[in-house]
């Protein structure tokens, strides 16, 4: 269980939440829903969506770090 509150938990919860918006803006039927506001709670997941298309690559790093870090400490 992670605490959001903790500066750990925090940066595991904002990596989930970059991935979870990439994958959802690559989904056609929901792609209009994440990318359709760019003000507001809905512009923070267009914002997500954006930064995990674009960074694909550093995210899944982060990703497998976080993965890593979680399962050894």
């Amino acid at each position: 269980m992670v605490s959001v509150w903790s500066f750990e938990g925090f940066i595991i919860f904002s990596v989930l939440a970059i991935c979870t918006c990439a994958y959802l803006a690559r989904t056609p039927k929901i792609k209009n829903f994440i990318l359709a506001e760019k003000h507001g709670v809905r512009g923070t997941f267009y914002k997500a969506a954006v930064v995990g298309i674009r960074l694909h690559w550093i995210v899944a790093i982060i990703c497998v770090v976080l993965g890593v870090y979680k399962l050894l400490f």
